[in-house]
């Protein structure tokens, strides 16, 4: 169903049971969740899909070890689950990572960390050997039996050096632990949304429709891309705009300080001396001021991250020439042969996290577990209750969104039918177990659909097993490669613009692709895709100049991208 047969339907019925606000991961978790249990259940977004906070990310499914010495073991215990879960349900997107801690010295933060575990301490301290070993041993046991990821590794000085040439000679030990990589999370989420429409035809997804009012019976919203208002009355409204909670709260007259955000920034390099010497693993560490930083292997690119600084408006979130000259300069402390320069940076991007209001003296110990705010009532004068989703991370949304569903599903009287708990995401289900049955796959869909194994390896990178349903509506008419992007062909792009929500062109080139996240873009790109998508979605001549305009503006604004 399109765009506007769900909006002609939910206008004609605007009763629904639950309305969720706020398309980031956590909204979205809840409504694959209760569309799963049956529940009719519409989400709105006032933007694209996972293009707030979700689209900030540092790319990794972890446990949060750091997250240790805060005492938080109950959120580590759950993450560190939830990784190994998503490994299992979504292998095209998220795999294993093998994470290597460099360190400077044997015994700094012995004291330091039992002094923060009991609160008696706020300021980041370097943690050396012994300290970093015990959090280890302590985080491996939370993998438990089911171990889809290998234990920690210490190694000593030489051996580093040998194993890592380019590596600070200054360094005593390294350790390697395993979390997972997650290659491309807005696509994770987008498949988590189609899945669920699949599976009830009664849940509903819409991107670029907001929130703007409501009283008694019924919220007023307003869709993004027309102007035109409508109203529906829900049973229940799940408030999961993250950074946004406090500002969505105020749309309908509730004055709330539930969030209390930090702005989390990366630059993606294309550095490739750099990119050699990490290899496949990622190298997370803390420079001398006691911030955790990470160096990160991003398909080519190399990831550099991540700031946590306070900040009031998510809006203003901009990666700034400041966090650019920490970034840069962090790398030598780890990594001091290799040059770095400006000229390497392909995109930078930033992102608020939707943290609890914190009275934590350092952004490090704001809480990153998650809980349900609640309000209803006189206090609101609404019929229904109204859920705010806080904190919450990446990795634990799986976990969050069946807390969530549960306390919905208890308010609406019904009771859980199916669990998210081992359920395949997108191109993940069905994905091959070894690279022999990947290699039968592809020589299937080759013999199918008359296509080279070249390029049904570019697709299956991409989407998985979803490869086959793609490859179908590829073969079903006239085809070509891009002109001024060879691995992409026409009905490729057409494919995602009709069956993948697009409405921008910065949806394509931002979240159901990485060509601006990777570098990729030229000027001729842009344009060739504008005209590609303006055929499908029916675009007149201004309408695809003002995407190429909006889309190139975007990119200068807040990605540093210009071409």
């Amino acid at each position: 169903m399109n765009r506007n047969e769900n909006l002609s339907q939910i206008k004609s019925n605007p009763e629904i049971s639950v309305l969720i606000v706020g398309a980031g991961i956590n909204g979205i978790g809840t409504f694959r969740d209760l569309a799963l249990n049956g529940v009719d259940v519409l989400l709105v977004d006032r933007a694209d899909f996972c293009s707030g906070a979700s689209a900030a990310s540092s790319h990794m499914a972890h446990g949060g070890i750091r997250y240790l010495e805060n005492g938080e073991f109950r959120l580590v215990r759950e993450a560190v689950g939830e990784r190994n879960r998503m490994i299992q349900n979504a292998p095209h997107i998220v795999s294993p990572l093998p994470t290597t801690i460099p360190m400077f010295k044997y015994f700094s933060g012995l004291f330091n960390a039992p002094l923060k575990f009991l609160g008696w301490l706020d300021k980041p301290s370097e943690r050396g050997s012994l300290i970093i070993k015990l959090g280890l041993i302590m985080y491996d046991a939370y993998t438990g039996k089911n171990r889809t990821v290998p234990r920690h590794r210490f190694m000593w000085r030489n051996e580093s050096l040998k194993r890592w040439k380019d590596l600070n000679p200054e360094i005593v030990n390294t350790a390697t632990y395993y979390d997972g990589l997650i290659s491309n999370p807005e696509r994770l989420a987008l498949e988590i949304l189609l899945d669920a429409e699949a599976d009830n035809p009664n849940a509903r997804a819409l991107n670029y429709v907001s929130m703007i009012g409501g009283k008694k019976n019924t919220v007023t919203l307003r869709d993004e891309l027309t102007g035109d208002t409508f109203e529906v009355h829900p049973k229940l409204v799940i408030n999961a705009a993250g950074p946004w909670i406090d500002i969505a709260n105020g749309s309908l007259g509730f004055s709330t300080r539930f969030i209390g955000g930090t702005k989390g920034s990366h630059l993606v390099l294309d550095n490739p001396e750099l990119r050699a010497a990490i290899g496949g693993n990622e190298f997370f560490f803390e420079n001398k001021d006691g911030r955790i930083v990470l160096i990160f292997p991003l398909h080519d690119r190399v990831l550099l991250g991540t700031s946590d600084i306070k900040i009031e408006n998510p809006d203003d979130a901009r990666c700034t020439d400041e966090e650019v000259d920490y970034f840069l300069e962090l790398i030598a402390r780890v990594f001091p042969s290799i040059k770095v320069t400006r000229e390497q940076i392909v995109f930078r991007f930033t992102g608020v996290r939707p943290l609890g209001s914190s009275g934590a003296k350092t952004t490090g110990q704001y809480s990153r577990d998650h809980h349900i705010q609640v309000l209803n009532g006189d206090w609101t004068n609404l019929d229904f209750p109204f859920y705010s989703l806080v904190g919450g991370k990446w990795t634990s949304f799986r976990a969050f969104s069946e807390l969530v569903t549960d306390k919905a599903l208890n308010f609406l009287n019904l009771k859980r039918q199916k669990s998210t708990h081992d359920l395949p995401i997108g191109g993940g289900r069905g994905y091959p177990k070894s690279e022999e049955d990947r290699k039968k796959q592809i020589e299937g869909l080759a013999a199918w659909t008359g296509f080279s194994k070249e390029l049904l390896e570019h697709l299956f990178k991409r989407y998985g097993t979803r490869t086959e349903a793609i490859a179908d509506f590829m073969k079903r008419g006239e085809d070509a490669p891009l002109k001024s992007l060879p691995d992409y062909t026409r009905r490729e792009i057409m494919f995602l613009a009709q069956y993948e929500k697009v409405r921008h062109l910065d949806d394509l080139l931002l979240r159901r692709t990485m060509l601006a996240m990777l570098g990729r873009l030229t000027k001729d790109i842009v344009l060739e895709l504008a005209e590609v998508l303006g055929e499908s979605l029916g675009w007149s001549s201004e309408q695809k100049n003002a995407e190429v305009t909006r889309t190139l503006n975007l990119l200068s604004d807040r990605h540093g991208v210009r071409l």
